[in-house]
């Protein structure tokens, strides 16, 4: 399927390993200008490199979402780079696991105001395109309590995500821009939390690959591919949801 994607600006927090990776690739694949921020600026601009064999215009810079002013000032900038906005994809956390009062700050200032100031930052710029689409990356656990998730910062900072997300959809329907989130499961590649769990707690790590009735966790690529297509005008409909990518991890109803 064609996503109509081709000539489409977007920018993604976080792009540079992981999801984030795995989201900017398959935007430049289906030939849509990127532009890419992470807190090393070696790897923002291997990435960049790296989109350039696309085809496509890639664009990035260092950033610590923590710093709202500098995130703001880093939307500007992407939007000029490329021309202008269509697609703004927040895709940033602190991964706080620790229960001291530093690891709560940061979770909310990274996940939720570092989400909040780039989406902000990108509602002018996405009301003046015909197909203006927010994405943010949230996370399962934030819905069910499960395995190292239960009452830790990186669940309960996600989870007031899910409002805000929604919020935004009801306000700028008129607009045309939707807005939507996307909430993985486990999701397994090197270098990544579970992979670190892996190798130093490996009996935690077959506990909990044993609760994915697939026998699996998921890929960045397989996250990707559903945050690609909800910021896509093939999706043209779909704004306000939330949906789950975990392989029938979470025993939920969604109704």
């Amino acid at each position: 399927m064609d996503l109509d994607l081709k000539g489409k600006n977007a920018a993604v927090t976080g792009g540079t390993r992981g999801i984030g990776r795995a989201i900017v690739e398959l935007l430049a694949s289906e030939g849509c200008n990127v532009a890419l921020c992470a807190r090393h600026e070696a790897a923002v601009d291997a990435t960049v490199a790296a989109l350039a064999d696309h085809g496509v215009s890639s664009w990035g810079g260092r950033v610590d979402v923590a710093d709202t002013m500098g995130l703001r000032a880093w939307v500007i900038a992407a939007a000029d780079a490329l021309g202008g906005l269509d697609i703004f994809v927040s895709n940033v956390s602190a991964l706080g696991m620790a229960m001291d009062d530093e690891t709560w700050r940061r979770s909310f200032d990274i996940d939720v105001m570092g989400t909040v100031a780039g989406v902000e930052a990108a509602i002018p710029f996405l009301e003046k395109s015909s197909a203006g689409a927010i994405v943010v990356v949230g996370t399962t656990g934030a819905l069910e309590m499960y395995g190292a998730t239960s009452v830790r910062p990186y669940a309960a900072v996600k989870a007031a995500l899910v409002p805000y997300v929604k919020g935004l959809a009801r306000k700028l329907a008129a607009t045309g821009v939707r807005a939507n989130m996307v909430s993985p499961g486990n999701v397994y590649f090197k270098g990544g939390v579970w992979n670190t769990v892996e190798e130093r707690t490996p009996d935690a790590f077959k506990a909990m690959l044993a609760l994915n009735p697939m026998g699996r966790m998921g890929t960045p690529e397989e996250v990707a591919n559903a945050v690609v297509f909800l910021a896509s005008p093939r999706a043209s409909f779909i704004t306000g949801t939330n949906l789950i990518i975990d392989g029938a991890l979470t025993q939920r109803v969604q109704f």
